[in-house]
């Protein structure tokens, strides 16, 4: 076991990013309902279990079917149920009465940890912006005239954000080819991932008072994976003027696993150099970004490894900038850094850029070849963050699998 890693009774692997440096909360259904869990290495402790017995005054918290009243209780409540789950699994005198909890992760059915407030998009990678921008304004700067001074976004639907391993049926909308004088309604046949990091809110903020960045951890309770699922066909036809619609709204999926923020303290990297100086509200607070490497997943294969250190725009700038017009925060809010892309091919975190928009398909493994998804695919992302320590800590999965359209008849 690495020096810096601290020391668990749990049984963990040597290089596992689960140890009880990591400790991401969940949601699980167990026998007498669902309630609070903890991660460590390959078992998930039953943490509203071990409260009754050892920790009476966390019961209202953990003894619950989703994860918004331990999130609601703020920064103080968090490290002191952090730093008891701590001690419950570091004791040795404490290990007979916890270790019984322990459940293996196979078998276990995970809930969406969270009732989902509200649901906002991020386009924070300059990357995957100017990628996007290479491939449909060739002739026009590759970033549009705002990107460069403020965090763009865009409000999602809450309803249908879903927890990892729920399928995606193929969405319907309209759609027009650049050839054809009408659009046609149909199945998305263009229809694409986009790998990206969230932000879930813990402490609500009152309408009309914006929140400065440097009060970031005093509201954002932890970090999920996110799998914005885009249907690129029906977002080209729809965006203009308001931007994504449909394209966007029929599915999101989130990790199981909520990563305290707590556990990234030690991931944290300074963001990339601003080109413009960018204006007060943005220029004040925690100006750091996050050392997270992500897999891309389909059908098995690695196909992309997106980088989030590189990101333009930070969380506390996203933060800042989603409340700088008085919006406020509830519990439950979650916020998404958009597209992950890095600088190198094998580093785009969609498909309209792993494809060049459908000019240079992909080969997997078993000769067959992929410009987007098909029904049947199934796509995995995973990540980890690395502390400077070289402690590696995890963040939750995030599985789908397409379905074919409904039918509609």
């Amino acid at each position: 076991m690495s020096a810096a890693r601290a020391r668990t009774w749990a049984h963990i692997g040597d290089e596992s990013p689960w140890g009880i440096d990591t400790l991401p909360y969940a949601v699980a259904d167990l026998p007498g309902g669902p309630r609070v869990v903890v991660r460590i290495g390959e078992q998930a402790l039953d943490v509203a279990a071990v409260a009754r017995v050892l920790a009476p005054d966390l019961v209202p918290l953990l003894d619950m079917p989703v994860l918004n009243p331990l999130m609601a209780a703020g920064p103080v409540t968090w490290q002191q149920v952090r730093a008891a789950i701590t001690t419950w699994l570091t004791d040795e005198e404490l290990r007979p009465q916890v270790e019984p909890l322990l459940m293996p992760l196979s078998g276990l059915s995970l809930r969406l940890p969270f009732e989902v407030a509200d649901y906002v998009d991020f386009y924070s990678s300059r990357h995957h912006a100017e990628n996007l921008g290479a491939l449909f304004r060739p002739n026009q700067p590759a970033l549009t005239a705002n990107w460069l001074h403020q965090p763009i976004g865009y409000h999602g639907r809450a309803g249908t954000v879903i927890v990892t391993g729920t399928d995606v049926v193929r969405p319907h909308g309209q759609a027009k080819a650049a050839d054809s004088p009408v659009p046609t309604f149909g199945p998305s046949r263009r229809l694409d991932i986009e790998a990206e990091v969230g932000f879930v809110v813990g402490v609500p903020s009152p309408l009309g008072q914006p929140v400065p960045a440097e009060r970031f951890a005093e509201h954002v309770f932890g970090v999920v994976l996110v799998n914005d699922w885009s249907a690129r066909d029906l977002q080209s036809w729809e965006y203009v003027p308001l931007g994504p619609f449909l394209g966007k709204s029929f599915a999101t999926s989130v990790s199981a696993w909520v990563t305290p923020l707590e556990a990234l303290q030690g991931a944290r990297v300074a963001v990339p150099a601003r080109d413009v100086p960018v204006l007060g509200y943005l220029a004040s607070g925690d100006d750091w970004g996050l050392d997270i490497e992500l897999t891309v997943r389909l059908q098995g294969d690695v196909i992309s490894r997106p980088p989030f250190a590189p990101m333009y725009w930070s969380p506390a700038h996203q933060l800042a900038h989603l409340t700088a017009n008085g919006a406020s925060l509830r519990t439950g809010d979650l916020f998404a850094s958009g597209t992950v892309s890095g600088p190198e091919p094998g580093q785009r975190g969609s498909f309209i850029e792993l494809s060049w928009n459908g000019a240079e398909p992909l080969t997997l493994s078993d000769g067959t070849t992929r410009t987007f998804l098909e029904d049947g695919d199934q796509v995995r992302l995973s990540g980890v963050a690395s502390r400077r320590d070289g402690v590696p800590i995890g963040l939750g999965e995030v599985i789908g699998q397409i379905l074919p359209p409904a039918d509609l008849r």
